[in-house]
């Protein structure tokens, strides 16, 4: 907040035709901390998508040599990239697609954490696939985690089939997960990496690609551009936010924390056990699945009660609660957090016992092909 009240008194934008003094200096700490040679700044996280998506398919056709308007970016079931046209263009929820058609061409899906289907995929269409964006750890599907080996696997399959490794940090990154990024729990280097959210500090969105220049350089001036992208308050912000997650040790202030809430959710699961049917998560980046045939209502109506008790806390998919404090919560607050789960699963549950809507007619999705209902 000091950050953006300084900067706000001097300069919050220009035309990116000019230099301003926060910008480069933002950039420096960007590339610098993550170890890539130049960064493209926008806006939302969305933004940061498309502008990975431009990238990779200019890439394809300048480095790759794809043939002209045949370039194709693999991505997983389950994922989440955002709202735009091309973002739902890869997504499997038929809800965010619905009266939004036609959708982009140019797309492939895979089982997220199926690295036999990838291959299959690379071995049959490698010649066309300018890149495969993916989350390290998928967030809007339920805080799911790869299995062991599958990030260096990937990396490893991308090398060979020269296909752009393109990881979608905004949520997984900058400390959420345990490490600065959930790909670095493999150690491993994607070609390119989309952080936004946490970048901004929570007080103005910002959002960022990453990348060598051997990408980078294929988008010439005038074929990509961001009216507010980069903007002096932005960076102002920004270089703050990242000073803050490196000074106060956030990545491992999350994954002790991580730990820490997972043992209450656990006890809670064996407190529970017809009701949890697992807890999984990374850092302070976590979600709790309840049993779909023995909950009585759904992981929305859990989460009302949780506000009800003080507690803030997001449903997906009917039956996960997704667990995603602040990094600077503390123990104090992370137990309060856990009982009022508990409270609710133990107090309010018997009292909510209402008859749920029957299931919608199952959908093929538009992908896939699977049975989705809605």
């Amino acid at each position: 907040m000091k950050a953006l009240q300084e900067q706000a008194e001097k300069l919050t934008l220009s035309s990116r035709a000019f230099y301003n003094d926060k910008f480069p200096v933002f950039a420096e700490r960007l590339t610098s901390m993550f170890g890539y040679d130049m960064v493209l700044p926008m806006n939302t996280g969305a933004e940061g998508v498309e502008t990975a998506l431009k990238l990779a398919r200019k890439w394809g056709y300048v480095k790759k040599k794809i043939s002209i308007d045949e370039a194709i970016i693999v991505s997983c079931c389950g994922c989440f990239h955002g709202r735009t046209l091309a973002a739902i263009s890869m997504s499997c929820d038929n809800e965010a697609i619905r009266g939004f058609g036609p959708l982009l061409p140019g797309h492939l899906k895979v089982d997220f954490g199926d690295i036999t289907a990838l291959e299959k995929i690379f071995k049959e269409s490698g010649d066309q696939i300018a890149g495969f964006l993916f989350e390290p750890i998928q967030g809007e599907a339920g805080v799911i985690i790869p299995p062991d080996g599958y990030l260096k696997a990937v990396r490893d399959l991308c090398s060979k089939y020269n296909i752009l490794m393109i990881a979608d940090e905004i949520q997984s990154g900058l400390a959420r997960s345990g490490r600065m990024l959930a790909s670095d729990w493999e150690e491993v280097r994607p070609d390119m990496v989309i952080l936004g959210k946490a970048l901004g500090g929570g007080v103005i969105p910002v959002s960022a690609v990453l990348a060598d220049k051997e990408v980078m350089l294929c988008i010439q001036p005038g074929e990509h551009g961001s009216t507010f992208g980069g903007n002096p308050l932005a960076s102002a912000v920004a270089i703050a936010s990242l000073d803050v997650i490196r000074d106060e040790k956030l990545a491992e202030r999350s994954a002790h924390l991580g730990e820490e809430l997972r043992q209450h959710l656990f006890k809670i699961q064996q407190q529970f056990p017809n009701y949890v049917k697992e807890v999984r998560g990374r850092g302070l980046f976590n979600a709790v699945e309840f049993d779909k045939t023995a909950l009585p209502v759904s992981a929305y109506d859990i989460c009302l009660k949780m506000k009800e008790r003080g507690i803030l806390a997001k449903p997906t998919h009917d039956t996960i609660v997704r667990l995603t404090p602040p990094l600077s919560i503390s123990s104090n607050e992370l137990q309060e957090g856990s009982k009022a789960l508990h409270d609710v699963l133990e107090l309010d549950l018997p009292k909510m016992r209402k008859p749920k809507p029957a299931d919608a007619p199952a959908t093929p999705c538009h992908r896939c092909g699977r049975n989705l209902y809605g």
